[in-house]
């Protein structure tokens, strides 16, 4: 992930194959992640799970998504278990070694998860206010450092498909490792909140 070093922002855009759009089944996931001058720097896809799951649990099903070098080594892997509220993900390296979890928790109103290092500290928080629900904040040490938010992709997309796509900003000077991890809580976000949303 070194190609993150110097980048403060990235577009995560979701790819949707036609037969998919027409017949309304929902495929594998599969994104492309570019840079702020979108330059293209990786690609994610999902983990081909269980039909039935996919069927049946449709965006709560467990799933498990590799983040890709554009000559298709693995760089990233984040895996979700099955949960209906208390979301939460486990973000692994190339070599299999987990360096942060995500953890939703309870809240009436607003939508709030914590990052954590692995040895549970407390990294930065995504906050979603009430009134922009296309948007997190990230938050660190209680001061906004970035934010991650859901574009809108114009009225024929949008009433047509699931496919979304996701603007994130951090400080350029951030380490790697939160880097990394802002880019994983995308795509937990994306199945938890945006995922299968509205009779499209």
């Amino acid at each position: 992930m070194k190609r993150l070093e110097s980048v403060g922002g990235l577009a995560v855009s979701q790819q949707k194959e036609w037969g998919e759009i027409l017949t309304g089944f929902e495929g594998i996931n599969k994104y492309v992640v570019s840079d702020e001058r979108g330059t293209e720097l990786f690609y994610a896809l999902e983990e081909r799970g269980s039909l039935l799951a996919r069927l049946f649990l449709k965006a709560y099903r467990p799933f498990a998504i590799n983040v890709l070098s554009r000559d298709g080594q693995t760089l990233l892997r984040i895996e979700r278990p099955f949960r209906f509220y208390f979301h939460t993900a486990q973000i692994f390296d190339g070599a299999g070694t987990l360096i942060g979890t995500l953890e939703r928790h309870f809240s009436v109103l607003r939508r709030v998860y914590s990052v954590l290092s692995i040895d549970g500290t407390k990294l930065f928080e995504l906050f979603g206010p009430l009134l922009h629900p296309w948007t997190f904040e990230i938050r660190e040490g209680g001061r906004q450092r970035g934010m991650i938010q859901k574009k809108w992709t114009g009225l024929a997309k949008e009433a047509f498909t699931d496919a979304d796509n996701f603007g994130v900003t951090f400080p350029s000077d951030w380490p790697v490792e939160r880097k990394t991890l802002a880019l994983g809580a995308v795509f937990l976000i994306d199945f938890v909140h945006f995922e299968n949303k509205g009779s499209r």
